[in-house]
């Protein structure tokens, strides 16, 4: 990202970091809860069951999807969790959905290229789990074997120009596309899409192939199979020579099955019907992607319920687990109860929460509910390579919750160094069905992965030390906002108060700076009073933490709070001419 402030306004923007982590009283609980689950947390426990959803080729209702479900499951019954149709009063509980899919659930088994005239393979299955797209038939059993031919561009018009019908197109586009133009409009017995995203750096890592996806299509009953770097170099050579021909081999499995959810609870003992909820997806082949937020959220559903069982934690508010398909899963959950949905007051995604980041290049972060930065992105906040998400100031909600959950990690990083980032509002992931719903939501991920959404994202780039670290912080952040109490919301308005201040004070900075270099007064007042109004909001909303409605002197402070953060709006229009 292009900066625009000089460096020693950039030494001043992280000297006053809005979470400059100290001793100071308000952190008191969230040592303590840290304290707690680091002793019974193992990083070792989530990284296997990381490993065992690793294996799994995972979508919602095949084998993969549903096996990995069922494992997490024995896992809840061994930690004490009772179905919950069995479960008694107040019992730790768990249940399992089921839901009618609109199409097959589909399972690769098996696959393999080979140019005519060699002996290698081009590429096949055992090394390349990622080779076929999702929703590809099966050859017939002795495979097939048809002429390739060599589009670049994927260029419609090339596609009516040249007869394609049984052969096998090959071209530098997306799966979805190729063969919707190729073999469903075009006749081509199957194709070849190259499409690999810069930040997974094909050329330092030739072999690593993503996962994609084409058309359900019984009719045609085709296939896409993805190619690799390497394999497009080695094809690309051989079709200099002249005409060449491939034998494909694909063996895959289609099946009437449902899409399973597993959701587990821990009833608040004060208000069960309000709570923080945690979603961590199960598809996607993936290991940071996303078996390892599975197996952290597994391993903190155990901790917690072995926390509650010894009478360290007594949570006023349910603490609910769910574990399904990403964003429709946590949608429905939102959707299907309009009453539960009302006692929802904040909702966590855990996805790609494990990484080894010298393995991966990946940043640990926090993704924020949308706040002023997701629109004036500028000073040390930087979105990354997944893009910024179109955010407007009426999607505001302000909330203490990106504060709060940025002080627990931090905290959690003064124990070992671990790294820890945030980044403004960028969407897809299950955080968004909260945002949707008006409740606080965020996102705790990596980012960039040179490995995201390949075949290379094995369980050898899963850091059992990370996913403790995420573990941890995200565990914290529900026990101490379930417990219900006036301490907790006095800690949270301070530790909000300060950020808010801290940030008031880059930001003007930062438009003193701009205005220097020909921005307008109206444009930096509009972000600088953006912020006010943000903080205002966020320090209001602590008046949610009490299980008993606010007392007199917490209203008290956080009317004081909001007028010396409103009294910055004098210190804007005084410094801004």
């Amino acid at each position: 990202m292009k900066k625009t402030t000089n460096f020693s306004l950039l030494l001043f923007l992280f000297s006053i970091s809005p979470l400059l982590v100290n001793a100071q009283s308000e952190y008191r609980q969230i040592d303590h809860y840290l304290e707690l689950i680091r002793q019974e947390y193992s990083g070792a426990n989530a990284m296997r069951t990381a490993d065992f959803v690793s294996e799994q080729w995972r979508l919602p209702g095949n084998p993969g999807f549903d096996t990995s479900i069922y494992y997490v499951m024995q896992l809840l019954e061994q930690a004490g969790f009772v179905l919950q149709e069995k479960a008694g009063p107040g019992e730790m509980s768990y249940r399992l959905e089921s839901y009618p899919m609109s199409a097959p659930a589909w399972q690769p088994l098996d696959a393999q290229l080979v140019i005519k005239g060699e002996n290698e393979p081009l590429l096949k299955f055992s090394t390349n789990r990622n080779m076929i797209s999702i929703n590809s038939f099966s050859t017939p059993e002795e495979g097939l074997t048809a002429e390739v031919i060599y589009l670049p561009n994927c260029d419609e018009a090339d596609l009516q120009s040249i007869d394609v019908k049984g052969k096998i197109v090959m071209s530098d586009c997306n799966s979805w596309q190729l063969f919707s133009q190729a073999v469903l409009k075009a006749g081509a017995v199957g194709v070849l899409p190259y499409y690999v995203p810069s930040y997974n750096q094909p050329e330092n890592y030739p072999n690593s192939i993503p996962f994609t996806r084409i058309p359900f299509n019984s009719d045609q009953q085709s296939w896409a199979i993805n190619l690799s770097y390497a394999a497009r170099q080695r094809l690309l050579k051989a079709l200099e020579k002249g005409p060449v021909e491939l034998k494909v081999t694909i063996r895959t499995q289609f099946r009437a099955a449902e899409e399973l959810a597993l959701i587990a609870e821990i009833p608040g003992e004060e208000l069960p019907e309000e709570r923080f909820v945690f979603s961590a997806h199960v598809q996607e082949p993936g290991a940071n992607d996303n078996a390892s937020g599975v197996g952290a959220l597994a391993e903190m559903a155990r901790v917690a319920g072995l926390l509650r069982k010894k009478g360290q934690i007594k949570p006023a508010r349910t603490i609910t687990f769910l574990w399904g398909d990403e964003i429709r899963a946590t949608r429905r959950y939102i959707q299907q109860d309009e009453k539960r949905a009302m006692g929802i007051r904040w909702g966590m995604s855990l996805d790609m929460v494990g990484e080894d980041t010298e393995k991966t290049g990946g940043s640990f972060l926090i993704e924020k509910m949308p706040d002023p930065s997701a629109i004036w992105t500028r000073g040390a906040d930087e979105h990354t390579e997944w893009g910024a998400g179109q955010v407007s100031r009426d999607q505001f909600n302000p909330h203490y919750f990106n504060n709060i959950i940025e002080a627990i990690c931090r905290r959690q990083a003064l124990h070992n160094g671990w790294k820890v980032k945030t980044n403004p509002f960028e969407g897809g992931s299950d955080h968004q069905p909260f945002l949707d719903a008006g409740i606080p939501g965020l996102l705790l991920w990596h980012f960039t992965d040179v490995f995201y959404h390949t075949d290379a994202d094995r369980i050898d780039k899963v850091s059992a030390t990370t996913l403790a670290n995420v573990g941890a912080s995200a565990l914290t952040s529900a026990l101490l906002l379930c417990n219900g109490t006036t301490e907790t919301a006095l800690d949270v308005l301070e530790i909000t108060d300060e950020a808010a201040h801290n940030r008031l004070k880059a930001e003007l900075a930062l438009s003193e700076t701009q205005l220097n270099q020909g921005a307008t007064v109206g444009k930096e007042k509009e972000i600088l009073e953006s912020w006010i109004d943000w903080y205002s909001g966020a320090l209001a909303k602590v008046t949610d933490i009490p299980v008993q409605d606010a007392d007199a002197d917490l209203q008290k402070e956080i009317d004081r709070k909001v007028r010396k953060i409103r009294k910055w709006e004098n210190k804007v229009d005084k410094t801004l001419k």
